[in-house]
């Protein structure tokens, strides 16, 4: 099959083993018919001939006075017509302004309409739609390739003063993060990637007191770092620790490493540098955060540098006031809380 907008062209002649390949006039490519004229009418007329063939087998069991419910039809009509006959309509949609085309559409949805909301068969078309509340096809193939357009960002889609929802664009850089602590040693790790290739990668060794979770906010704040020092201006922080991702985006932590990361995406905006942040499940085989996580891991065990942080967690705070509490500077046991507490009461 030949595309072109040329009146007058060579047809090529194509062989193949020495054997002659005809053109053909018209192809099916994944559910849709394209012909050499780009009219879509062969696509249009098959579409409707299976949605005229499932009317034919509704209406055995929908008649106007008996038979399936007006909102068990509204389900299938949803459900299976529409999405029959709109299938692939963004690539189609500009061929439902035809005459042709619509004529074929209306006789299609006239007697769904019909069946909805019980009508008789000489009702038309616009009365059945008003009292079924159906919108008209080609108008709903019109919205559905607007809708998918808007969403792939190739056209603007009309919503009044508002604004609609875009899909997150490409990253040019990502950065997967991950932390690790194996037998008592703890250590993060950074992989940039851009186009699938890692590109740079770094480790970070914490002290052994610190935490995971220390260890997962250590590697996305070196993230926000070399954001801030690099020279492309898209980036994405992936981390398969949701915890750290809601303590960076709730206002109310001031975590150090928190404080600093939201500190450092400030600066990002500044320099009108992209950054997003992504959560993505741990060990489901993508290769990104499974570099990650191996890097954490050598950074853990075999990293032997002064660490990258070194501060006691809030945790370890909490014990060992509470340790010295009870048995003192020097081991020798002291009074519980409550004993303090009725001795204080004592006390004039």
């Amino acid at each position: 099959m030949v595309l072109t907008r040329k009146l007058k062209y060579d047809t090529p002649v194509l062989s193949m083993g020495g054997v002659g390949i005809r053109m053909s006039k018209e192809i099916k490519l994944l559910g849709l018919t394209i012909d050499s004229k780009l009219t879509f009418n062969s696509h249009v007329a098959n579409i409707c001939k299976k949605a005229l063939n499932l009317y034919k087998q509704l209406s055995r069991a929908a008649k106007i006075s008996w038979g399936l419910h007006p909102d068990v039809i509204r389900t299938i009509y949803v459900a299976v017509v529409e999405p029959v006959i709109m299938y692939a309509s963004s690539a189609w949609a500009s061929s439902a302004k035809k005459l042709g085309v619509q004529k074929l559409l209306n006789a299609v949805q006239r007697g769904f309409a019909q069946k909805l909301c019980k009508s008789y068969r000489t009702t038309s078309l616009n009365s059945a739609l008003v009292l079924a509340g159906l919108l008209p096809l080609d108008l709903r193939i019109h919205e559905a390739a607007s809708l998918s357009e808007a969403k792939r960002g190739v056209g603007q889609l009309a919503t009044g003063d508002g604004e609609m929802e875009r899909t997150t664009k490409f990253q040019t850089v990502r950065i997967y993060t991950d932390g690790s602590k194996i037998d008592g040693k703890v250590g993060a790790s950074l992989s940039f990637r851009s186009n699938e290739v890692e590109t740079k990668c770094k480790k970070l060794k914490l002290s052994s007191y610190c935490t995971v979770f220390q260890a997962e906010l250590l590697a996305i704040c070196r993230s926000t770092r070399e954001i801030i020092k690099h020279p492309k201006d898209s980036f994405g922080i992936y981390s398969d620790s949701r915890s750290s991702l809601e303590a960076v985006t709730n206002n109310r932590s001031l975590h150090p490493l928190v404080v600093e990361i939201r500190r450092n995406l400030e600066e990002c905006k500044r320099r009108n540098k992209r950054v997003a942040l992504f959560w993505i499940k741990a060990h489901a085989s993508l290769e990104g955060n499974e570099r990650a996580d191996q890097l954490a891991k050598e950074a853990t065990l075999k990293l032997k540098t002064k660490p990258d942080y070194d501060l006691y967690p809030h945790a370890s705070g909490d014990r060992s006031v509470w340790g010295r509490l009870r048995y003192g500077t020097k081991g020798t046991v002291m009074a519980k809380p409550q004993q303090l507490r009725s001795f204080s009461s004592q006390t004039p």
